[in-house]
């Protein structure tokens, strides 16, 4: 493969600088956890389905505890002496708590002791979940084993879970490596996790378990056929990250949307509240080997690709580094980027080039997600076309590791289903006739790509540099990523954060965190 050089003593620098960064993050949500993540541990050990007033159990479990003022000490040993009370299992102790039967937040009939030893086997059969899907993931790959890269991501958004497992289905069959499905709009905004499988839904399908659940039946039956693995991926961003990183976990899912920066950017959900969740949600990923996306693509959407190139690749660096903190191995890293360079601009492939090297060479062993260009693209959908062209022969010279695919008709309308399989006919074709290309060519030495990729890591130094001397949180209030500005104490779900008690515990976190990094 082609290299542009990078200095290994400057990458070293900025991947010091992103960890500083990093570790600022890690110091902070340690002390606190949010409603988010508890009603994550009420799923993990066991609680699910809906009130008679159709509220998820979690919600209804962790509302509670909140009036009862008795959160700050988490949900776990609530409910370890809870289940003891009932001598039933997980789901049907939630029932008889929503039902007022169990006074739920009442530890004190049992013991210390007591408690203790039921908390910890709720958490050894929560982790078993994680590690279960893990195992099962891996015996499926045995005999459908992963092709190789870029894999070829495509999405479905219908609003209708059956809908989109038809044009699932449809997908695999024209050579699909990965299916995401795309949320319905404002999901991210949503304080639960709907229940059930849905059939309606604006601009993509609500992300529910059971849903995960339809889906992955339907691509195990495909990948059968085809004789190869294929992904499942949803986004476990926004109110609700690690509730659907554990349903995501109990369904076997691949790949989750789930960035730095994202819901606290496009979103405005408070930043203390995405971080929070966020370092749960990813200790999930890394027990039960899911890959995360993250969505710096979405930054060029707002400010310009060319001058604001530097933000990409610092963002990069920081969810990385961010990651590693949370357990998440190289390959579990799909770090996102884009091709959004104005097609007006001169030598603009050659820009794209420059920066999809730079992301390979500083992330040798990450499966980087690449994005195909949205920004420019015209409703002249042979022009969008050479466009998508263009990006293909990009991703496959850099050797990306997700490759998202451009459809010519995304100016226009939510893609039909000729229009993706014009778009992986146009993948296929680009992949095989140029698929060694990278290990053919040499970057020329002082040469336009190299330069261009230098400048960019200059800037990303000093930019790092700069959030590390400012605090990350408070450059985020400053506008320094998008050009958007997000403040501490702004945006939603800040309500949902509290800081914990002395006595509070999250088994689960711990027993992960304890046991560290799982290579298996």
């Amino acid at each position: 493969m082609a290299q542009i050089g990078l200095r290994p003593e400057q990458v070293q620098r900025v991947k010091t600088l992103a960890d500083n960064i990093a570790a600022q993050v890690e110091d902070f949500v340690k002390s606190r956890s949010s409603v988010s993540v508890e009603r994550t541990i009420l799923r993990l050990y066991g609680v699910d389905g809906i009130t008679d007033e159709g509220i998820p159990l979690p919600n209804a479990l962790i509302e509670i505890l909140k009036e009862k003022g008795k959160l700050a000490t988490g949900s776990s040993r609530h409910f370890a002496a809870a289940v003891l009370k009932s001598g039933r299992d997980a789901k049907t102790t939630a029932d008889l708590i929503a039902s007022g039967e169990i006074d739920f937040g009442n530890i004190t009939e049992f013991s210390k002791s007591e408690i203790d030893k039921k908390e910890k086997e709720l958490s050894d059969s929560a982790v078993g979940i994680l590690d279960r899907t893990r195992f099962r993931k891996a015996e499926k790959q045995a005999s459908c084993p992963l092709p190789p890269t870029p894999w070829k991501y495509l999405i479905v958004a219908t609003g209708n879970i059956y809908e989109d497992r038809t044009q699932a289905r449809a997908a695999v069959n024209s050579g699909a490596d990965i299916i995401a499905v795309i949320r319905s709009t404002a999901q991210s905004l949503l304080d639960y996790v709907p229940y059930g499988a849905t059939t309606e839904g604006f601009g993509g399908t609500y992300a529910s378990q059971e849903n995960f659940k339809i889906m992955r039946e339907a691509l195990d039956d495909e990948m059968k056929k085809e004789g190869r693995y294929v992904r499942l991926v949803n986004y476990s961003s926004g109110l609700c990250m690690a509730e659907i990183a554990a349903c995501a976990a109990i369904e076997d899912l691949d790949m989750l949307l789930n960035d730095s920066m994202y819901g606290i950017l496009f979103r405005d959900i408070n930043i203390q509240r995405t971080f929070i969740d966020q370092y749960f949600s990813r200790l999930l990923c890394s027990r039960a080997k899911i890959v995360i996306n993250t969505g710096e693509d979405n930054y060029l959407t707002t400010s310009d690709a060319i001058d604001n190139a530097y933000t990409v690749t610092a963002s990069q660096l920081i969810n990385e580094a961010i990651g590693k903190r949370a357990l998440l191995t190289d390959d579990l890293l799909g770090l996102g980027h884009a091709f959004e360079i104005n097609p007006e601009v001169e030598n603009a492939f050659l820009l794209e080039l420059a920066h999809a090297q730079l992301a390979r060479e500083l992330f040798p062993n990450a499966p980087l997600k690449y994005m195909p260009p949205t920004k420019y693209k015209s409703t002249d959908i042979f022009y969008s076309h050479v466009m998508d062209t263009m990006f293909n022969i990009a991703s496959v010279t850099t050797d990306q590791g997700i490759h998202l695919a451009g459809i010519l008709t995304e100016a226009i309308h939510t893609p039909l289903m000729q229009d993706r399989a014009k778009a992986l006919k146009n993948i296929n074709y680009i992949f095989n006739v140029a698929k060694d290309l990278g290990s053919e060519i040499e970057f020329k030495k002082d040469g336009l790509i190299q330069k261009r990729a230098q400048h960019v890591l200059d800037e990303v130094e000093s930019f790092l540099t700069q959030l590390e001397d400012e605090g990350f949180m408070q450059a985020i209030g400053k506008g320094h990523f998008a050009d958007i500005k997000r403040a501490m104490d702004g945006g939603k779900g800040l309500e949902g954060v509290f800081i914990k008690s002395a006595d509070y515990t999250n088994p689960i976190m711990s027993q992960i965190e304890k046991e560290g990094v799982i290579n298996e």
